[in-house]
C-alpha cells in the first residue's frame, strides 16, 4: 500500500523508479540492513524502558506503539524521497526541493552531534553504573574523555578503520536482546504462575500533557531508518526502500516486546528511574546478565558514537561545499559534543536529540511535500508533520 501511493503519487516517474526495487534480491537487502538496525537499536532498547515507566507508568506499552506509529509513517516518508524526491533533486530543476534539502542535510549534522553526545553518555553511565562511580560530574567527564578519543584516532589516522565495530556490534546487540527477551519472559511467567497476575509499574503523577511531552521525547529511540536514504552509492533505490521499511518492521517489534516483557520486572526498581536501570532489570532475571549487557552497551554505544562521528563531519563537508574538511569537521562536532555532554543528564540529552530528529524528519515532510501531486499522500505528510512540530516544540526529559 505504501509503495502503491507514492507511485500514484508521481506518475510514470515513480513507476520507472518502482521498477528499480523489483529488481533487488534478497541477498541484496541483508547487507543493507545492517546500517539502518545498528542505528535504531544503538541506544534504544538501553534507555526506553525506564524513560517510559518514568513517564506513563503501567500504559509504557501502549506509548511504544504510539512512538512506532510515527516513526513508521515518518519512514514512509524518507522512503517516498528515495523514490520521489532523488530524481528531482539529481535533475536540480526544482529550487525550493534544493533547498529544503540542503536546510534538511544541515539539521541532520545538527542531529548526528547531539546522537554523539547521547550515544558515549549511555556508555558512560552503563560503564560507571556497574563500577558504582555513577554520578552526573562522572558521567559528563567521562563521555568528554572517550568523544576526545574519537575525535585524535579521527584526525590522526581517520575513523574508517572502527566502522568494522558496526558489523560487531550489531550481532552483539542482536545477542543480547535476545538474551533478555528470553530472560524477561521466562520471569513473567514464574511471576504469574506464583502470583497468577502480572505486576506493573505505579502511575506516576503526572497530567496528561506531561505523559504526552514525555513520550514525545523518545523518538530518538527509533531513528535510524533514515540511513538508507544516504547509501545510494553502495545500493540500488529499491534495495534502500526495502532496507529502510524491514529494518522498521523488525526493530518495531523488538521494541513494543521489550518492553511488554521488561514492564512486569520494572517494580523491582521502587519508582527510581535511572538511565541504566536496565542493568537492575537484568540482574532481577539473572546476574549472569549484567555484566555482558554492560560490555554490550559499551560496544553498541562506542561503534554507533563513531558512525555518527563519520556520519556527521562527512555531511558538513557537503553543507559547507568542501570548505571544510573532514578532519575540521571531527574537531567541530566533538567540540559541540563536548560541550553539550555538560549541559543535563542522559533523559535530557534523549530529549534533545529527539528534537533535533524531529526537526530533520520534519523538513523531510517538506521535501515530500514539495515533489508530491497526490492529495491524499499530501495529507499524510502534513499529519506527520505536525505530530514532528510537537516533537520539535514540546518534548521534555523524563525523571
Amino acid at each position: 500500500m505504501e509503495q502503491a501511493d507514492m507511485m500514484q503519487s508521481q506518475g510514470p516517474q515513480v513507476q520507472a523508479c518502482a521498477a528499480e526495487e523489483r529488481w533487488s534480491s534478497g541477498r541484496r537487502i541483508i547487507p543493507a540492513l545492517g546500517t539502518p538496525l545498528a542505528s535504531i537499536f544503538g541506544s534504544g532498547f538501553l534507555v526506553i524502558v525506564p524513560v517510559l515507566a518514568s513517564g506513563v507508568g503501567p500504559y509504557a506499552v501502549w506509548a511504544m506503539l504510539a512512538v512506532a506509529f510515527v516513526a513508521f509513517h515518518t519512514g514512509a516518508i524518507v522512503r517516498h524521497n528515495i523514490l520521489c524526491a532523488e530524481p528531482v533533486l539529481a535533475a536540480s530543476n526544482q529550487r525550493a526541493t534544493l533547498v529544503l534539502e540542503r536546510l534538511s542535510d544541515a539539521a541532520l549534522v545538527l542531529a548526528y552531534v547531539v546522537s554523539v553526545c547521547l550515544y558515549i553518555h549511555i556508555l558512560s553511565a552503563f560503564v560507571l553504573g556497574a563500577v558504582g562511580l555513577d554520578s552526573g560530574f562522572n558521567k559528563s567527564l567521562l563521555t568528554t574523555v572517550v568523544i576526545g578519543l574519537i575525535t585524535v584516532i579521527g584526525i590522526l589516522g581517520g575513523l574508517k578503520p572502527l566502522e568494522r565495530l558496526e558489523r560487531w556490534a550489531l550481532y552483539v546487540t542482536f545477542l543480547m536482546l535476545a538474551l533478555l527477551l528470553i530472560g524477561f519472559a521466562v520471569y513473567d511467567a514464574q511471576l504469574y504462575l506464583d502470583t497468577g497476575r502480572f505486576a506493573l509499574p505505579a502511575l506516576p503523577q503526572r497530567s496528561g500533557w506531561e505523559m504526552l511531552t514525555i513520550v514525545a521525547g523518545t523518538l530518538i529511540v527509533v531513528q535510524g531508518f533514515e540511513t538508507p536514504r544516504y547509501l545510494g552509492r553502495r545500493f540500488d533505490t529499491g534495495t534502500r526502500i526495502r532496507a529502510s521499511r524491514w529494518s522498521q518492521y523488525v526493530s518495531l517489534s523488538i521494541y513494543v516486546a521489550f518492553v511488554a516483557l521488561a514492564l512486569p520486572i520494572v517494580p523491582v526498581l521502587n519508582g527510581h528511574y535511572a538511565d541504566n536501570s536496565l542493568i537492575q532489570l537484568a540482574a532481577a532475571v539473572s546476574v549472569l546478565l549484567a555484566m555482558p549487557l554492560v560490555l554490550a552497551a559499551g560496544l553498541s554505544q562506542f561503534s554507533a558514537a563513531v558512525a555518527d562521528t563519520l556520519a556527521a563531519a562527512g555531511n558538513l563537508e557537503e553543507v559547507t561545499r568542501r570548505r571544510l574538511s573532514q578532519r575540521w569537521g571531527y574537531l567541530l562536532v566533538a567540540v559541540s559534543a563536548m560541550l553539550l555532554a555538560w549541559t543535563g543528564s542522559t533523559f535530557t540529552v534523549i530529549a534533545l536529540a529527539s528534537r533535533a530528529f524531529a526537526l530533520y524528519y520534519l523538513l523531510q515532510c517538506l521535501v515530500a511535500l514539495s515533489v508530491c501531486r497526490n492529495r491524499r499522500e499530501r495529507l499524510r505528510f502534513l499529519l506527520v508533520a505536525l505530530a514532528l512540530g510537537f516533537v520539535l516544540l514540546f518534548a521534555v526529559p523524563a525523571g
